[in-house]
């Protein structure tokens, strides 16, 4: 009994030193702040223009949570290019021989990253989906459409968990391209080209990452067959799940 029992203690004493360890490599990458900065002052910037566009009905809403949020749709690029830097930041230069050296459990590894991750971006996505929304109800004031305090909170708390788990998809892809540029192109084409493109065409394109995240925090109209934000937050965590395993799998596989 006692040998199990220590060798639990032993590989927990591990996963917390690859956390700590994860999380220390993350917050000392001056790339991480430098990429959640300038996030996190350009989100601001397009609130107040999207705000001013709503003012003068060019939004078709005055819906505080519609307007405050919709930057989120530009902003989401930098969360995405944080997770690929994340991830892709040991192989300039072969840092990641020396990363696996000291931890050579590369699924513990690299799943500690990702949780390193998300402890990291998860603060900084509620500022960015908080900061739209405080702007827009300042500036709509009285002239804002009336929004229920429920479908407030469920459209900031679906649009802070769309932004981490976009952030964790990222750094899984960024896993297994291992070049920052590439893996870079290869999500903003999809989300920005490739993603609208299937929304409009495709019927089954609701169920890919990006329509079922939008779901989570900007729910389409109340249609049959149509994602609701629950549904949204479970097929986008479930992606991110899926992703991440696949990750995982190539990154024990191949060779660094």
């Amino acid at each position: 009994m006692t040998v199990p029992r220590q060798a639990t203690r032993t590989r927990g004493r591990e996963a917390v030193q690859a956390l700590v360890a994860e999380l220390s490599k993350l917050v000392s990458l001056p790339a991480t702040w430098l990429t959640l900065g300038g996030t996190l002052v350009v989100n601001p910037v397009l609130a107040i223009a999207y705000t001013a566009a709503g003012l003068h009905g060019s939004t078709g809403t005055t819906s505080v949570p519609d307007i405050g949020l919709a930057p989120i749709g530009y902003t989401q690029a930098g969360f995405v290019i944080l997770g690929v830097l994340a991830a892709c930041s040991e192989y300039t230069g072969g840092q990641i021989r020396t990363t696996l050296t000291a931890m050579p459990r590369r699924a513990l590894q690299l799943t500690a990253k990702h949780l390193a991750l998300a402890i990291v971006v998860l603060p900084a996505a509620a500022i960015a989906a908080a900061s739209g929304v405080v702007i827009a109800a300042a500036v709509l004031g009285g002239t804002a459409a009336p929004v229920t305090a429920g479908r407030a909170a469920g459209a900031l708390s679906g649009a802070a968990a769309y932004l981490t788990l976009t952030t964790l998809i990222s750094a899984a892809v960024g896993a297994l391209v291992r070049r920052t540029l590439a893996a870079a192109v290869v999500l903003l084409g999809y989300l920005f080209i490739a993603g609208p493109l299937l929304r409009d065409h495709v019927s089954a394109a609701k169920y890919l990452p990006d329509s079922a995240g939008f779901a989570m925090w900007f729910p389409p109209a109340d249609e049959a067959g149509t994602v609701t934000p629950v549904h949204g937050a479970v097929l986008l965590t479930a992606w991110t799940a899926v992703l991440i395993a696949v990750a995982v799998s190539g990154y024990r596989r191949l060779d660094v």
